[in-house]
């Protein structure tokens, strides 16, 4: 197994924890040959929002297993730095991926995702895909 941190966009939580068979998903195969996973705290936050109580069991105890990275001040100015080149060249992207993307530029991470069309437009940004 790699011991390289894999950061996870919040596609590859959600699709795991829809999967009846979770050996089907993304995430498990990605466990397959890595054993370190990051989130974002925008990430955190993404998941359990959309959750309810009787989900909550399940990510708080799945949270406690993956490194929670925080938003810092550094990453902040990244996220306004790629907002702004963003806007000279008139292209757009949700915030929360601009957060996403810019703590996985921060950290030198490869991003996990399964909407890569997402982050296609961060330059310099590896992105590990199914």
């Amino acid at each position: 197994m790699e011991n390289e941190l894999i950061y996870l966009d919040s596609s590859v939580l959600i699709a795991y924890f829809r999967k009846t068979e979770k050996s089907n998903s993304f995430l498990f195969q990605l466990s397959q040959n890595h054993q370190y996973f990051a989130v974002s705290v925008v990430v955190y936050f993404e998941v359990l929002k959309g959750s309810n109580a009787d989900q909550d069991t399940f990510w708080h105890t799945f949270f406690e297993n993956v490194e929670i990275l925080p938003l810092t001040k550094e990453i902040i100015e990244t996220t306004i730095n790629l907002h702004r080149n963003f806007r000279k060249k008139r292209k757009t992207s949700d915030a929360m991926d601009l957060l996403i993307a810019s703590t996985a530029k921060f950290h030198g991470l490869k991003l996990a995702t399964l909407n890569s069309k997402h982050f296609t437009h961060f330059n310099d940004l590896e992105i590990v895909e199914r």
